[in-house]
């Protein structure tokens, strides 16, 4: 082999390492919070001046944030995922990254997480901590509690809260509404999900929705959960004037959410990762709602 072969050789493994610590904290599903913080800094921004550092603080510290909860969860959760069948493949179980390695990723991006939250201003700075755990938190708690999925939803809530308070928003009703509609609405998209690991929850003694009430009842729960999120976020438009549009544009929200919940019935679980996947749209979509209702 040619000395002049090594660096192709170091590139392709490079690159190799880059796709397994993507894989490692699914960076794709990035989606289902970022929109929601950028949401919670656009509402702000209507009464505080906001500037592209602002904005690209924002993404670096919810990317951050939600790569060293993702990790975490990865790393206390490897011998169960060894043991699942469905998760057997994962980057741990599977030896394609080791513990340490896992372990210092999520230290690096809680680092990043609290550095650039002080970036931000103090008192993101100062509740970054807080932040960070609530989102481990949630990987701990099927071992303690039913309502693991309600506490993934604390976990995502924070995102807009965090956008709201990084532009300089303080008071107001807005990011609660907005907390409570991604908290509910990440809340029932993952019942749904957790549904298909009911069997090895129930075998080791796991706790969730599922576990408790049954696939069927289960089911409801994660409806209701999207009907009380698609409501909070119909309310926001009470406490600011958010335009003609922003309504009929909840009510796609709502049709999208309709439409994944007739993909998964008590009796047929066999569409619940295209059901989950879907919503990767639906902060994306709302993103852009709110978008044009204020400013277009």
């Amino acid at each position: 082999m040619g000395a002049r072969e090594y660096p192709a050789l170091s590139t392709r493994a490079g690159t190799g390492r880059v796709k397994t610590y993507a894989s490692f904290v699914r960076f794709s599903h990035s989606v289902f919070a970022l929109p929601f913080a950028l949401t919670g800094a656009l509402l702000a921004a209507q009464q505080h001046p906001v500037t592209g550092g602002t904005i690209a603080w924002i993404l670096v510290a919810m990317v951050a944030a939600r790569s060293a909860a993702m990790g975490f969860n990865r790393l206390v959760d490897a011998g169960y995922d060894a043991l699942n069948p469905r998760t057997a493949m994962r980057e741990l179980p599977r030896g394609a990254m080791s513990r340490r390695e896992a372990a210092a990723f999520v230290t690096l991006a809680s680092a990043v997480f609290i550095w650039s939250a002080f970036e931000l201003n103090p008192l993101c700075g100062a509740l970054s901590p807080v932040a960070l755990a609530i989102v481990f938190w949630y990987s701990l708690a099927k071992r303690y509690t039913t309502w693991t999925q309600l506490f993934l939803g604390l976990a995502m809530a924070v995102a807009p809260v965090g956008g709201w308070l990084a532009v300089g928003g303080r008071g107001g009703w807005p990011p609660w509404l907005l907390g409570l509609a991604i908290g509910t609405w990440v809340g029932g998209f993952d019942v749904l999900y957790a549904c298909q690991d009911l069997a090895f929850d129930r075998a080791h003694g796991l706790r969730s929705i599922p576990v408790r009430f049954g696939v069927s009842t289960s089911l409801w729960i994660s409806r209701g959960l999207h009907v009380i999120a698609v409501a909070a976020l119909a309310a926001l438009a009470l406490t600011m004037r958010m335009g003609p549009l922003y309504l009929p544009g909840v009510g796609l929200v709502a049709a999208l959410l309709v439409y994944e919940q007739s993909l998964v019935r008590a009796s047929d679980l066999s569409r619940v990762k295209q059901a989950f996947d879907l919503n990767g749209y639906v902060g994306i979509l709302y993103l852009l709602i709110t978008a044009i209702s204020l400013y277009v």
